[in-house]
């Protein structure tokens, strides 16, 4: 029930005081100037509270997006140790930008218009944001938003679901050719460094990441079930990674000359705590083979294209390469593709040969 009472301060100026009562819930009060202002907050704020939504809106006006970021850095990413340095720089990027802003108040279109900022500015690698970048930006304030929605009660929705996100490219697949990977690993075997050619041939026999084989340590490698456990992923999995062949015995070798003051494969000779820097031997190597254009995370795309032209489907290189989904190594169904019409075709000319 609402009731309105007619004030006049001390210097004679009209006051409307707005009171809604409704059973179960606490007093709301407003005071306006007009009659018909308080007369419709009044309306407005009843049929708020009947139908559950006034307290909601109430709480979204209390908080910032600037309270948002801060309790979510603070509660939120230290659970995902990963990504909580890249995602607190990108959170901290919005609160920069809409921090004053209550949570009420940011909209769809005040995001939109914060996306297209962002696709404007210039990076590192490029005179404007990728795609890619754009889509991780959102996605961190998204699930902000999503646990103020699910855990905190601070607002009803959550307004990053209604802004578009730039369709993010197929991403770069390039590998090495028959011709180059032989000069990359003939320049690799006669580097200064006795390293760079087994982290190669790592490489390339598993696909794993640069982080994941020189952050290895003795305990995770299995020489005798030929496995690698990789504890800590990109994704946040556990991920056992088959060894075989040339990559076990060539580890295998290397088991019998390692450091007993640190646990790593692949330890720093000045401080055995920390892995080596191979950028140097790995940079001379591309340059004595003649190779341009590749980076060493390329060599997990080639990895996985001598898997799929070898027989593999995309769910197994799903899985060897640990990805969650399918819609990342997707970006190599061409070559499957290209595989799997090649069986097509020998079958063809082994069976029907001799008819035409």
């Amino acid at each position: 029930m609402a009731t309105i009472t007619k004030r006049i301060d001390k210097q004679g100026n009209t006051h409307y005081q707005a009171k809604v009562r409704l059973k179960g819930y606490p007093q709301q009060t407003a005071t306006f100037s007009r009659l018909t202002d308080a007369r419709r907050w009044a309306t407005q704020t009843e049929a708020a509270i009947r139908e559950r939504r006034h307290f909601k809106t109430v709480e979204a006006q209390k908080h910032t997006l600037d309270d948002l970021v801060d309790r979510y850095i603070r509660d939120i990413l230290p659970s995902k140790p990963r990504s909580q340095a890249k995602q607190t720089a990108q959170l901290r990027w919005w609160a920069n930008e809409l921090g004053t802003y209550t949570l009420a108040d940011v909209t769809p279109a005040l995001i939109a218009e914060c996306r297209d900022k962002l696709a404007r500015q210039p990076t590192r690698r490029g005179p404007t944001t990728n795609s890619a970048t754009i889509v991780r930006y959102l996605a961190a304030l998204s699930h902000a938003f999503t646990v103020a929605v699910k855990e905190w009660g601070w607002v009803e929705d959550n307004p990053v679901l209604k802004v578009t996100k730039p369709k993010e490219s197929r991403g770069r697949v390039r590998f090495l050719s028959d011709d180059e990977r032989k000069r990359l690993l003939t320049a690799c075997r006669e580097s200064p460094s006795p390293w760079i050619y087994p982290v190669v041939i790592l490489a390339l026999s598993t696909g794993m990441r640069s982080s994941e084989i020189m952050g290895l340590t003795w305990e995770r490698v299995d020489l005798n079930q030929g496995r690698i456990l990789l504890e800590e992923t990109k994704n946040g999995e556990r991920r056992s990674v088959p060894l075989a062949g040339h990559a076990l015995d060539l580890l295998r070798n290397h088991a019998k000359v390692r450091r007993l003051d640190t646990s790593l494969l692949w330890p720093s000779h000045r401080n055995p705590s920390k892995p080596i820097d191979l950028r140097r031997p790995w940079v001379n190597a591309l340059e004595a083979a003649g190779i341009e254009d590749f980076r060493f995370h390329d060599l997990r795309h080639s990895a996985a294209s001598y898997m799929l032209m070898n027989g593999a489907t995309i769910a197994e290189l799903a899985e060897v390469l640990g990805h969650k989904t399918l819609q990342m190594v997707k970006r190599y169904s061409h070559l499957s593709e290209a595989h799997a019409k090649g069986l097509v075709e020998r079958m063809n000319e082994a069976i029907f040969g001799e008819v035409q």
